[in-house]
């Protein structure tokens, strides 16, 4: 699953290109200036920066200073030690297991599943040995999640003696799954 970093870093150079602006044909003509900075780990990415004409006329002199600093963002593979199920391997792993089990339904290509990964991870550290937790792709296998009803992503659920407790959908705080998974603490 990719997650995305952002970081803040010098661009390698600031270029500026002007154009004019002009609002109505009696209304003197005000340039507006873009900065664009090109950063050196971006291969090619240009981040605009714009001034308005209203900007233009209180600042004579923008100032480059402010805009030295640009965001990066990257993707990153994220690992974590959450066990896969899919179709083949459900009734062993989630229908037959001895205790409470969480399954996060996710998609590689959704958001809201990447923003709520962290908090799943953290989830299963922290229920280590009182709590299964695992991961299934809907994209890789479609009959699982159809058969319980899973119509959107991210979807959790809690299953206790091989039957459905508790259903959480979307990217929730980490209270709502916290008091969700505490309900079913032996």
């Amino acid at each position: 699953m990719a997650a995305f970093t952002c970081t803040s870093r010098p661009p390698i150079s600031l270029r500026s290109e002007t154009r004019i602006v002009s609002s109505s044909p009696s209304a003197s003509s005000l340039s507006s200036r873009r900065m664009f900075a090109v950063l050196p780990e971006s291969s090619g990415l240009r981040i605009r920066l714009s001034l308005s004409p209203a900007s233009l006329t209180s600042i004579h002199q923008p100032r480059v200073s402010r805009l030295r600093r640009a965001v990066v963002c990257e993707a990153q593979e994220t690992t974590t030690d959450i066990q896969v199920v899919n179709d083949s391997t459900w009734d062993s792993l989630v229908l037959k297991a001895t205790g409470p089990v969480v399954v996060d339904f996710w998609a590689p290509w959704c958001g809201p599943c990447k923003m709520i990964d962290p908090l799943v991870n953290d989830l299963a550290q922290h229920y280590t040995g009182k709590i299964k937790f695992y991961k299934l792709n809907t994209d890789e296998s479609p009959n699982t999640p159809g058969q319980y009803g899973v119509r959107s992503i991210p979807t959790i659920m809690i299953f206790v003696g091989g039957e459905k407790k508790d259903t959480i959908i979307g990217a929730v705080p980490k209270t709502t799954l916290t008091s969700s998974l505490d309900k079913f603490l032996p």
